[in-house]
């Protein structure tokens, strides 16, 4: 790179789980804090490579999702330009919001094939002492989710217990080891994405929650299953909505 070419934030890249969303934020900083600015060019694939220590493939997805966002424009040829503000604003849209919505939906198809089966096996197997414990945590949920106060943690707690009810380790622990990244609206606002009202929503999770627990506690094996596919199905949906209208609207 030239001496006097722009550069990348002196900031050390801040460790994410995806490493294109990585690069996107780290280079989305360095527009922010003036280290880029519109019109110049960003340094090249090599360059961003050895800076951040990622591969060729994770820089060009990188790249990709700041053009859906609207940061950046590549000019074949030439190089990637950083954009005018006026036309990388893009309705507010956060170019990591994309990879976000993409890695949640793929949690989700994750779920799906482990918590159904580990509901269904909850309502063979669970104790009434764990039954007790997710009325509780189910009530934890539903007060916080009234009051308006954050329900990330009650609503893990809740899958979480359905998993250890399970009677099989194994389902606890792979959920236990994704952690909050479970709960979609701890990284990102599905229901302000896929523009629902929120206290319908959260009512709406509220009921289907009911719908799990219900299944389990009279000990009705596919009932819980199919309370758990409804419920995780419609989380998915909700969060394919929400991408469909951030890549449309990036377009």
């Amino acid at each position: 790179m030239l001496m006097n070419a722009p550069s990348l934030s002196s900031a050390p890249p801040k460790r994410h789980r995806n490493l294109a969303q990585g690069v996107v934020a780290h280079l989305t900083e360095s527009i922010r804090d003036g280290s880029l600015e519109a019109g110049d060019k960003l340094p090249t694939e090599s360059e961003i490579m050895r800076l951040l220590g990622v591969s060729r493939t994770v820089v060009r997805e990188a790249i990709s999702h700041m053009q859906a966002g609207g940061l950046v424009e590549t000019r074949h040829g030439i190089g990637t330009f950083v954009l005018e503000p006026s036309r990388a604003s893009n309705h507010g849209i956060d170019p990591t919001t994309v990879l976000n919505v993409r890695d949640l939906v793929a949690i989700l198809e994750l779920r799906i094939s482990l918590e159904t089966e580990a509901a269904a096996l909850a309502a063979t197997r669970r104790s009434d002492e764990q039954l007790v414990q997710l009325r509780s945590a189910l009530d934890d949920f539903q007060a916080c989710a009234r009051s308006g106060e954050e329900t990330v943690h009650s609503d893990l707690q809740f899958h979480l217990l359905i998993a250890q009810s399970s009677g099989n380790r194994y389902f606890h622990d792979i959920l236990h080891h994704l952690g909050a990244n479970i709960i979609p609206r701890n990284r990102v606002n599905s229901a302000r994405l896929a523009k629902d009202d929120p206290a319908v929503y959260m009512e709406r999770v509220i009921n289907e929650h009911e719908d799990i627990y219900n299944a389990i506690s009279r000990k009705d094996p596919e009932s819980a299953r199919a309370a758990m596919r409804t419920h995780l199905s419609n989380s998915r949906e909700r969060l394919r909505r929400a991408q469909e209208l951030i890549e449309g609207a990036a377009r």
